[in-house]
């Protein structure tokens, strides 16, 4: 885990409908870090990790490009974490999308990739693979078959804790979320989780049982998971849950909300993708999708978690919000949060807008691509805005400053997504130094 240290700038008013505040308004993306090649087909960045020197950067591409050379890389590739941000020879070439990667701690010569691919590096990887960080070659004693795709990998000591749609993973018949041995890749019975269930009501759209997403808390003690499930361990859960991470075994934590239980609209049933934690792991962040809750009038005002940034406390316990900002029915794909800031970032288009739903409602504050809240009440202080186009998947924050990863999408105006901080040549990835 990287420190972080708020992204600060000379301070802005802006104001939107009859709304003034005071943010953070002059954020500089650096210049020359790689990005997503236009070749006409839409890419998409979906994790950013750093591991020492190095960053490495995992999604759905086939070109990167940087001050003007084109590098083919197959859905992975890394590079230096500091100026210039000179691309590595690194390839695994995956031959699907990759939608994570994780470092065992203090060792950045193996990376572990999840994904939906078949092969990488010219062998035979059914969605989970280990990979030497150098020529990207498998690492043979590491087990490398999961029955379908992986979604989220985080590596707790020697626990590969990996999720997905799989329900058998390197001879394993666990269900959607497993912890793999970090030297063999086999099943070492950290998790025992018993995960079950999948959205219903009335008109919902299909979904299945799945494992998504994961964030460990700053000092690994404890483990945010999202999904598509109603039951854990004989425990109702529904979108999100909190495991405790023992020595012998991990337990599924008291943390739990009935706001957590609440449908949004039917064609989103799964709408909590992401959440991060405070660096004192005192507050949970989330960002959601979701669109409205269900049966509600778009018109009537914005109500529950859809399609909106929240913030909850991380006690073992029933919880309710402590604060919800709504986009107005745009969705929220990542956070991350420093002492002073909680970020959020998706396709929306703005903050404060909980008496809107694809318009601007009163007090409605714009914030394309991206914004930052006070972590003690949820209001705007940190707006630099990006493009929008499909929607950043993930945002990292180190100690240089926050990363963002998002895609290459070009709207329907001939718009490409590169613009990030009001500055062009940024598809894919950008960075925010501090």
């Amino acid at each position: 885990m990287f420190r972080s240290r708020q992204i600060t700038g000379a301070l802005a008013s802006l104001a939107a409908g009859t709304l003034a505040v005071t943010i953070a308004g002059a954020a500089v993306p650096a210049n020359g870090t790689p990005q997503l090649s236009p070749n006409g087909h839409i890419e998409q960045v979906r994790q950013l990790v750093q591991c020492g020197h190095r960053m490495y950067a995992v999604g759905k591409f086939t070109r990167i490009s940087q001050g003007g050379t084109v590098f083919k890389r197959r859905n992975a590739f890394s590079f230096k974490a500091t100026a210039p941000y000179t691309v590595s020879n690194w390839r695994p070439g995956a031959n699907g999308a990759v939608n994570s990667i994780a470092f065992k701690h203090g060792d950045c010569t193996s990376a572990f990739l999840g994904g939906s691919f078949t092969r990488v590096h010219g062998k035979r990887a059914s969605h989970i693979v280990k990979v030497n960080t150098s020529t990207g070659a498998i690492r043979r004693k590491f087990a490398r078959k999961a029955d379908k795709a992986v979604q989220t990998i985080v590596v707790h000591g020697r626990h590969v804790l990996v999720g997905g749609f799989f329900t058998s993973i390197n001879g394993s018949g666990r269900n959607y979320y497993a912890s793999l041995n970090s030297r063999t890749g086999h099943d070492d019975r950290y998790l025992r989780l018993r995960i079950s269930g999948h959205y219903v009501f009335p008109g919902v759209s299909a979904n299945r049982t799945r494992i998504f997403n994961q964030q460990l808390s700053r000092h690994g003690k404890r483990l945010l998971v999202e999904g598509d499930f109603t039951s854990v361990r004989g425990k109702h859960r529904e979108q999100i849950f909190m495991l405790n991470l023992r020595r012998t075994q991990a337990r599924v934590s008291k943390w739990r909300s009935s706001e957590f239980l609440q449908s949004c609209s039917t064609a989103s049933p799964f709408y909590i993708h992401a959440a991060s934690w405070s660096p004192d792991s005192k507050t949970v962040y989330i960002a959601a999708t979701g669109e409205q809750p269900f049966n509600i009038s778009m018109s009537d005002p914005r109500s529950g978690l859809c399609d909106a940034a929240s913030a909850f406390p991380s006690s073992a316990r029933r919880v309710s919000h402590l604060w919800v900002n709504y986009t107005g029915c745009d969705s929220l794909y990542s956070t991350v949060a420093d002492r002073h800031t909680a970020y959020f970032a998706g396709h929306e288009r703005w903050a404060n807008n909980n008496n809107g739903c694809n318009v601007a409602g009163p007090g409605a504050i714009p914030a394309q691509g991206m914004v930052g809240l006070r972590p003690s009440d949820g209001s705007v202080i940190f707006n630099p805005t990006r493009s929008q186009g499909l929607g950043a998947d993930d945002m990292l924050l180190t100690s240089a400053g926050l990363w963002i990863a998002s895609d290459n999408f070009i709207n329907s105006n001939g718009t490409r997504a590169d613009k990030c901080a009001k500055q062009s040549g940024h598809a894919g990835i950008c960075f925010l130094p501090y």
